[in-house]
């Protein structure tokens, strides 16, 4: 059984609206970032709902957020600036919120190159996943260079037929971060009814021992 509370909380003078998806006894608590505000990304998004409902079943505290200018999230887009600030925020309230249980990150698209970003900037350590990481994309300048990233357990999901990623491209930067890659045979960017087996990859990556 899992139950979900609503909440905001502060980011740079900003409130972002946000959202707990919680088993009776949970194991392990993650921080879930949305895909691209400018292409209707919302922590509503199906791909981010399916993800955390499925981590929650299996006894992740999720919290998942709404980036600043959008859904009730006060502020404008950052380009993916300020919206790192926006993934310390969440990471400090999932910490302060479960400090004994172990804390991963994830991100899907969007969510996924900012999250790893805010990593290499603040030499976070925690457990990353990145679903459908826009590597080889008009995004692929966003991707941080390797030697900015302190050393942490990292998993890589693309479909083989991703829109904005390329499998490949994906394949060797993986290989220069030392992230584990999970291709996905006949998947898009949307992972159009392989939800369930990306939650589980997204498990299986947080879940990875430090």
């Amino acid at each position: 059984m899992t139950h979900h509370e609503t909440l905001t909380f502060p980011t740079g003078g900003l409130t972002l609206q946000a959202r707990w998806d919680l088993p009776e006894d949970p194991q392990r608590a993650v921080v879930l970032c949305h895909p691209h505000p400018m292409q209707r990304g919302t922590m509503n998004a199906p791909l981010v709902v399916a993800i955390a409902e499925s981590l929650a079943h299996d006894g992740f505290a999720v919290l998942r957020f709404n980036f600043r200018g959008v859904g009730d999230s006060t502020g404008e887009h950052d380009f993916g600036e300020g919206e790192m600030d926006d993934i310390a925020a969440a990471v400090e309230v999932a910490a302060a919120r479960f400090p004994q249980l172990p804390l991963g990150v994830a991100g899907w698209s969007f969510g996924a190159v900012t999250s790893l970003r805010w990593q290499a900037r603040d030499g976070a350590t925690h457990n990353w996943v990145g679903v459908a990481t826009p590597v080889g994309s008009t995004r692929s300048k966003d991707m941080p260079e390797p030697s900015t990233l302190s050393p942490a357990q990292r998993t890589m999901i693309i479909g083989d037929r991703d829109q904005f990623a390329s499998a490949e491209d994906t394949r060797t930067y993986a290989d220069s971060i030392g992230a584990h890659l999970e291709v996905l045979k006949g998947s898009d960017h949307f992972f159009y009814f392989r939800e369930e087996k990306v939650a589980s990859l997204v498990a299986a990556g947080l879940s990875e021992p430090v």
